[in-house]
């Protein structure tokens, strides 16, 4: 575990605003809207993908690890946290998912230990080049990884990409191709790359789903 990799900027803000805003996270509009669109693509991959060994990295309240462990019963599901407040309701949830605080960026596995990571609409919270270079890590061989993230388009969403991309920033949606090179760079085979599928338009919530294999 690389226990000095950079975090972003106002990491502790960002952690600290996410204790706070636990319950509402957890509300069906909230759910239903924004977060389990990403979520469903997400267990159809590692559904197809045939997972054993799975972390959700930046987990929440645990909806997700929860239900990977109920729809699929792999053999190990981690949920991964760095807001204390999320990982208090997560754990109440389901006491057969491995509840761990940590940030993307230094992950509590041992090299190789799973076969499988997530990530769904948090992403662009993380220092992507240091999470993604310990998602590689933790990955055996033919691991898979799958990213859904923000990604805004047009003349003003290239800018504040530009400025946002200092890991300063608190948050950055990077553009898919800046995905794609982040994964092929940390030892992944890019195999798809999508727009999640939603009952709204794209453009009010506009992000993609990113599949990767660990060379």
């Amino acid at each position: 575990m690389n226990s000095t990799a950079p975090t972003r900027g106002f990491n502790e803000v960002i952690t600290g605003s996410f204790d706070r805003l636990a319950r509402v996270y957890d509300t069906a509009l909230v759910q239903q809207v924004f977060y389990r669109p990403p979520q469903d693509e997400t267990i159809a991959e590692l559904r197809r993908n045939r997972s054993r060994r799975i972390a959700d990295i930046g987990c929440g309240t645990g909806i997700l690890a929860a239900r990977i462990q109920r729809e699929l019963q792999p053999d190990q599901v981690f949920g991964v946290d760095a807001s204390p407040g999320m990982l208090e309701q997560a754990r109440a949830r389901n006491p057969l998912v491995t509840w761990l605080h940590s940030t993307a960026e230094s992950l509590p596995f041992d090299d190789g230990a799973l076969d499988a990571i997530v990530t769904t609409t948090a992403f662009h919270f993380f220092d992507q080049r240091a999470a993604v270079t310990e998602f590689a890590r933790v990955l055996g061989a033919g691991g898979l990884v799958v990213i859904a993230t923000m990604h805004y388009s047009g003349p003003l969403a290239r800018g504040i990409q530009q400025v946002t991309r200092n890991s300063f920033a608190p948050a950055h949606a990077p553009a898919p191709g800046e995905t794609r090179e982040l994964l092929r760079d940390a030892g992944f085979d890019v195999l798809d790359q999508r727009k999640v599928h939603r009952p709204l338009p794209n453009r009010l919530i506009p992000d993609v789903i990113t599949l990767g294999r660990r060379r």
